[in-house]
Order: structure tokens, then sequence, then C-alpha cells
């Protein structure tokens, strides 16, 4: 019975990681006639629109919850980094945003033994280590300038560590699809304030790739929740790495951008660190 959880929850991660990796795509499309926070306010809107069959058959009872400040907390985390995230992808290659991406799990660590002073043991700390040294193979300071694009996907990184541990905690009491709808219903008023001033109607074309990032990243969310539900993140997290050579082969047929060797190695090192990072918690969160 475990194995099958679990085999069905790797199932889940393996399909939203396809659809997480798709998401740039249409973001970079996207943003070739609309400004990226107005692709923020869209992707959360016509994901919100997409509910309504779910809203309509269930009625106004699914809004029933005791978390409400904590899914407003997460929508204002949530969008902030989702406008510097897309942000990122108009900036910088697609395989860099995604390789700088894995560092969120670094950011988590790092924050629990700042804010909240948990103790962190050498293992650790050289695996913390080894994923900052990843992080600057990426970027390469001294010998490259670093891009805003970059400092606007580790924002976005920062942002994903704090979301995931406020996921993992909603999904103690409510159902995936609540915790999606209610990331839509909060965060559509907030990408719409800032969008306003710099509104401009989307093209046929264009309603097209909105349309696609929206189902692709609501779908991601959906399958992402379920895959957390069913089994440890510790567990879900290496298979996160496939999004790397996902975008990386998208944007090469698509938009002829090729991957640096230090993108690669970076990534692999990061990733391998957030790997063991995840791995040390959860089984001291077992002892």
């Amino acid at each position: 019975m475990a194995s099958s959880v679990s085999l069905r929850a790797a199932t889940y991660m393996t399909i939203a990681m396809t659809f997480f990796a798709t998401m740039g795509i249409f973001i970079r499309l996207s943003s070739e006639t609309l400004h990226t926070l107005e692709i923020v306010f869209f992707r959360n809107a016509l994901a919100l629109v997409f509910f309504i069959p779910f809203i309509a058959k269930n009625g106004l009872t699914i809004f029933r919850s005791t978390k409400k400040k904590l899914y407003g907390v997460r929508a204002l985390i949530n969008v902030s980094g989702m406008a510097a995230g897309f942000t990122a992808i108009t900036m910088i290659p697609l395989a860099e945003a995604t390789a700088l991406s894995f560092t969120a799990p670094l950011f988590a660590t790092f924050a629990a033994a700042l804010v909240l002073g948990e103790t962190i043991r050498m293992r650790r700390i050289i695996a913390l280590t080894l994923g900052f040294l990843g992080m600057l193979l990426i970027l390469q300071p001294g010998v490259n300038e670093i891009s805003t694009g970059s400092i606007l996907a580790l924002i976005n990184a920062l942002t994903i560590a704090i979301t995931v541990l406020i996921v993992k905690k909603l999904t103690t009491t409510e159902r995936p699809e609540i915790i999606v709808i209610y990331m839509a219903l909060f965060q559509t008023p907030l990408a719409l304030i800032p969008a306003i001033f710099f509104w401009h109607w989307p093209d046929f074309m264009t309603w097209v790739w909105l349309v696609a990032l929206a189902t692709a990243g609501t779908l991601g969310h959906l399958l992402y929740t379920k895959a957390i539900q069913l089994a440890e993140v510790s567990q879900m997290q290496p298979i996160e790495f496939i999004r790397l050579p996902m975008v990386a082969a998208l944007a090469f047929f698509l938009f002829g951008e090729v991957p640096t060797y230090w993108t690669w190695l970076g990534g692999a090192i990061i990733f391998a660190a957030t790997a063991y990072v995840t791995h040390r918690e959860a089984k001291l969160s077992q002892s």
C-alpha cells in the first residue's frame, strides 16, 4: 500500500514538473506583447475562471476554512515571487532561471536557522555551502556582472521556499483543490493593482499563450499539492531536477538558447545539495 501511494505521488510530481517546465515558455511568449505584471494577473485570473464549474458544483461551503489568514500570507508572498520569477524569465536564459530556482530549499534551511533559531549541524552546513557554491558557479560574480534577472530569480526561489512550507502545513487539513482555488482567489486582486499601471489588452495569440500558461500553472499546482499531500517533500524533491533538462530542451528548440557548462554544473551541485538537505531534515523530523 505504501509503495503504491509513493508511486502515485511520484507520478503526480513528474507530471507537475512537466507542466511547470512549459510555464516558462508561455511566459516568454506572452511577454512579447504584455508587461510581466499583466501576465501575473492573467495567470491568476484565468486560473480562477477555470474553477468556476467546480465552485458552482460544490457551492460556497468549500470556502469554509480556519486558515484564511495563512492563505492570505501565502498569496501575498506568492504573488510577489511570481512577479519576480516571471520577470526573470524574460531577462535571463530559461535554463539559468530554472537552475537558480533549485536554491529554494537552501533558503528555507537558512531562514529556519536565522529566524526560528533551528540548529544546523555540520553535514547540513557543508551541503548548504556546496549549494551556494553551485549558485556562484552559475552567477560567476567577478567574472560576469550579476544581472537583475538573476537577482529576481533568486528572490523567486526565496518566496518558493516560504510558500512550500505554508502549503505543506495547509495540506494537513485542506483539500488540494481548495488550496489552489484560494491561491487564485486571493492573488487575482493583488496582482491586478500593479497590472493596471501597465494595462494593454492581449491580442489573439497572446490570449492563447495566457490560457496555456494558466492551464499549465493550475494543473501543475494541483498535482504538486496532491504529491506532497501523499508523500514527504524529501521523497518528491529529487524529481524536481527533471525540470532543468526539460526547460533546456524547450528553450533550445524554441528560442535557440544553449545553456552554459556552468549552468549545468552549478544546477547539478545545487540540486544535489538541496536533495541532501531536504532528506536530512525529513530524517530529523522523524527522530
